[in-house]
């Protein structure tokens, strides 16, 4: 490879790296108009594995504000990320896979106030993005989420 090419393809990983990041800061944050923005125009997504939904990026971003409102604290530590690029059918550069694990601390807000020392909900599992570069730069064309295990929880005990 030239010296640009070699530069390019940095650039490149450096620009999905923080496509990936904001995803998460986006969905811990609550931030659906950003969520939305991070999607393609065609992008989907699919939460099934963990009870969730599938559909494009307004529905999910729907889906995810409504489901999420019980956590006062949510934080994705996405993590082990494999980025490769091209590898759909004719592709001329501009799309990449990402293959990356994930282990999601939440609290649940109990009292409404947030208050709260440790997360009582923690999922794990892996993430399959499927990314296109459009004008705007690198995009979500598909997001799937593979919850490998959760714990919840404990019960609490009855008087």
């Amino acid at each position: 490879m030239t010296q640009r090419v070699e530069l390019a393809t940095v650039m490149d990983r450096l620009a999905v790296d923080e496509l990936i990041t904001e995803y998460a800061v986006a969905v811990d944050d609550g931030d659906w108009e950003g969520y939305r923005k991070l999607f393609a125009s065609d992008g989907r997504a699919d939460y099934r594995s963990a009870g969730g939904v599938e559909g494009d990026a307004g529905q999910v971003a729907t889906w995810l504000a409504e489901s999420l409102r019980v956590f006062s604290m949510r934080q994705h530590l996405i993590v082990n990320r494999r980025i490769a690029f091209g590898q759909w059918d004719h592709d001329t550069g501009d799309t990449a896979r990402v293959q990356a694990d994930y282990v999601n601390p939440m609290r649940i807000d109990r009292d409404g106030d947030g208050a709260g020392a440790a997360p009582d909900f923690i999922c794990g599992g892996r993430y399959a993005f499927g990314l296109l570069r459009t004008h705007d730069g690198w995009r979500l064309r598909e997001v799937v989420v593979q919850e490998k295990w959760r714990r919840l929880p404990a019960p609490t005990p009855r008087p």
